[in-house]
């Protein structure tokens, strides 16, 4: 059965170090076509924790699907672990709570695991050898690149501006502290009722709306706006401050559209033991 939701809410995540993120923007919308709105820090910038401590409370306000844009797990499938030849855990729940153990880094941040818990398995730069030999993928991204939507970036990737290492073992603290109180998809099966957290890709959001590969990012209002005009959404009234909060906005609305379809919440490759390790991105199929 497709789950129903009242809201939905997109979150552009940060990995950055210290107690406040720009990179953070969280956006919502309702059912229906209206435009989707930011949700504001409430210091005017957020933090991770004050996101976590938010979801928790507007999951019990109303059904909302919540989705954030980070890896939930490293790969395992491709070769039998998370982090060969080290000691951690082997389901994806398990693995948030080990990172949430051994990093003590401010406001949920992880940095500590890549740069000194488990440096070996984690590139950033020439000295630690050849950098195809670090790029891992999980299934679902795997999947995604074969049927043409683009090579994601591997988690074991730690240098560079389009690295996402930081942000999705950050990411995992952070689930760690929701999920008793939120289920997390597909680590939890669906729910017959309240409301859900899952992965998303904003590329995926982005294509959807027309944006062309290579070309997702949108740095002003008349590009959000075209781009919301092809999900049948409401244009967005206001100025937008950054391209974080464009890929929020839009794919919150893009969210609102996908949620009914049957398809996405159950891919033909996504078994039992890529559910339990991997996860999956919502709308890859």
């Amino acid at each position: 059965m497709t789950p129903r939701f009242e809201r939905f809410v997109a979150i552009d995540w940060s990995g950055a170090k210290g107690a406040r993120h720009k990179g953070i923007a969280v956006a919502a919308c309702e059912v229906g076509d209206d435009a989707p709105a930011l949700v504001m820090a409430p210091d005017g910038i957020w933090s991770r924790t004050e996101v976590a401590d938010w979801l928790i409370c507007a999951a019990k306000e109303k059904l909302t699907l919540f989705g954030f844009d980070f890896s939930f797990a490293p790969p395992f499938m491709a070769r039998g672990g998370y982090l060969p030849g080290d000691a951690v855990p082997e389901t994806g729940p398990d693995f948030w709570a080990y990172v949430e153990r051994i990093c003590d880094d401010a406001d949920l941040g992880a940095a500590s695991l890549l740069e000194s818990a488990h440096r070996r398995h984690f590139y950033f730069g020439k000295a630690d050898g050849v950098k195809a030999d670090f790029m891992h993928n999980r299934v679902c991204e795997a999947h995604y690149n074969a049927g043409g939507g683009g090579k994601p970036s591997t988690v074991y990737d730690a240098i560079g501006a389009a690295q996402v290492a930081k942000a999705s073992f950050a990411g995992m603290r952070l689930l760690h502290r929701v999920r008793p109180h939120v289920p997390v998809w597909p680590f939890d099966s669906l729910p017959t009722q309240g409301s859900l957290v899952v992965e998303i890709y904003t590329s995926i959001a982005a294509r959807a709306a027309g944006r062309p590969k290579g070309r997702t990012k949108m740095r002003g209002l008349a590009a959000l706006n075209d781009a919301l005009s092809m999900l049948d959404c409401a244009p967005y009234g206001k100025a937008v401050p950054d391209d974080h909060s464009t890929d929020a906005l839009l794919t919150a609305a893009w969210m609102r559209g996908a949620a009914g379809r049957t398809e996405l919440w159950t891919p033909l490759t996504l078994d039992m033991q890529i559910a339990a390790t991997e996860g999956w991105t919502f709308g890859v199929i």
